[in-house]
């Protein structure tokens, strides 16, 4: 499996004035997740009701192995076509990406910030003992960021 796992610094204790903004406290919890078996043509019916443009994919112990998303679908739709391949025996197992990068819930968000730029993604799940636990998107980030406005950015 090529998942990766960004440790953030472990927050020192700090003074009691300044709150360590932690990913964990802003990550997503009730997160939409797929099936490695699940269609992909189901996925893209989660992915629209929902309103999110993809998810993590998950087992029965909540074990994360890979991401699919609108972008896996799309090339789907387009293969089906040019290839003549059925939609409907596509699994979620065959299209999703496994090379996930996820980030440590204890990340200081402005430290994820940084992640989301250089590597360009939408999301990051967060794991925890190998088990999904959360996930962070850019909109958690922004949403950090607003609440800090008032308070000190000088972690």
């Amino acid at each position: 499996m090529g998942i990766k796992n960004f440790m953030g610094k472990r927050a020192a204790p700090e003074k009691e004035a300044e709150v360590p903004m932690l990913v964990r406290d802003y990550m997503a919890q009730n997160l939409v997740t797929f099936r490695e078996h699940e269609n992909v043509m189901d996925v893209m019916e989660k992915l629209i009701k929902h309103s999110i443009s993809g998810g993590c994919v998950v087992n029965e112990r909540n074990e994360l192995l890979g991401i699919i998303s609108e972008g896996d679908c799309m090339k789907q739709i387009s293969d089906s076509r040019y290839y003549n391949m059925p939609m409907n025996d596509l699994t979620v197992g065959k299209r999703m990406n496994t090379t996930v990068e996820t980030i440590d819930g204890n990340m200081n968000v402005l430290d994820a910030a940084k992640k989301f730029i250089e590597l360009k993604f939408r999301r990051f799940p967060i794991v925890d003992e190998g088990k999904l636990v959360g996930q962070i998107s850019q909109k958690d980030v922004l949403k950090a960021a607003l609440r800090l406005k008032g308070q000190n950015w000088h972690h």
